[in-house]
């Protein structure tokens, strides 16, 4: 498992868009600053999505053009609409994301919309894009089970991920929108995406409802996925799924994976101030646990020998 992994940080849209106060433009920023001086490189800053459904995100434009300047560093947003993407275009963002869900019910309660209706939309979405250079990156919601429907077949949300990339997404993340998924699911999840795609097209967007997100990303690992979404802090949920909590936090996330030894590119110290920033521009307890118990301090992991690992034969 000593392989890199990317993290990609959605605090800022998924966790700001179910906060229940409006935070001010200037709060984002900050808190945006410190996830970029946390050593971060793929952030999702805000969705270009009508003020009158998502209020939270009605300073999407101001907010991209206020954002720090950062090398290396891949800003996004999703664009749910035609008009989203015009506004995202107007930007200097470099990608963009589209989503849908694999549970009809859930996708008619999210976006107005059937799953089928969603995705053609998105044939012009992903086209207009690609024509200005922009990356697409897309989600598939409910793929672990949704709050209405129950569980969704596996062959349903394949299907839908399956169009997303041939319509020209990079990359599509599978969310367990509800926080419902156990390992031996996942497994059984992932061993049926990876019998026909490839580990780099896809990632997990594990929620946190139920206390599995990480058990899950491990079998994720295990199986050969690199690229794992969370938010700073746990922030999160869904506006239209009753009872779902909070993503994976990205401190807890990245504090697994420096114990493992795997490389996030992400400094320990950093994360814990962006989740304490992010903390503060919610003005709630936020429900991460290592912001709350601190970094561990490193030493030498040791087999039962006392000898280091790293020099076991």
């Amino acid at each position: 498992m000593n392989t890199d992994v990317s993290v990609y940080e959605v605090g800022l849209r998924d966790g700001l868009q179910n906060e229940k106060a409006i935070v001010p433009l200037v709060d984002k920023v900050r808190l945006a600053e410190a996830l970029v001086a946390s050593g971060l490189r793929r952030i999702e800053v805000t969705s270009f999505v009508s003020p009158t459904w998502i209020p939270q995100l009605a300073d999407a434009d101001a907010f991209c053009r206020a954002l720090p300047k950062a090398e290396n560093v891949t800003f996004s947003a999703l664009c749910p609409n035609q008009r989203g993407l015009e506004r995202a275009l107007a930007t200097t963002l470099p990608e963009i994301a589209v989503f849908v869900s694999a549970s009809e019910t859930h996708n008619k309660k999210n976006v107005n919309r059937s799953t089928r209706q969603s995705l053609d939309e998105f044939k012009d979405v992903i086209a207009g894009a690609k024509r200005a250079n922009r990356r697409i990156r897309g989600y598939v919601s409910t793929v672990w089970g949704c709050a209405y429907e129950g569980a969704i077949p596996i062959a349903q949300s394949l299907a839908v991920t399956r169009e997303l990339l041939s319509l020209g997404c990079y990359q599509v993340s599978l969310g367990d929108t509800i926080g419902a998924g156990t390992p031996r699911q996942t497994r059984e999840i992932l061993t049926a995406y990876l019998a026909e795609l490839g580990p780099d097209q896809l990632a997990m967007h594990m929620h946190d409802t139920r206390g599995t997100a990480l058990a899950n990303i491990l079998v994720g690992l295990d199986c050969g996925i690199r690229d794992f979404d969370s938010a700073i802090g746990g922030m999160g949920g869904c506006p239209y799924a009753p009872g779902a909590a909070g993503n994976v936090a990205t401190e807890d996330l990245v504090y697994m994976l420096d114990g493992m030894g795997i490389a996030t590119g992400v400094d320990a110290d950093a994360i814990l101030m962006a989740a304490r920033v992010a903390e503060e521009v919610a003005g709630r307890p936020l429900p991460g646990k290592v912001h709350q118990a601190g970094w561990f301090p490193k030493r030498a992991n040791v087999g039962a020998s006392g000898t280091p690992i790293s020099k076991l034969k």
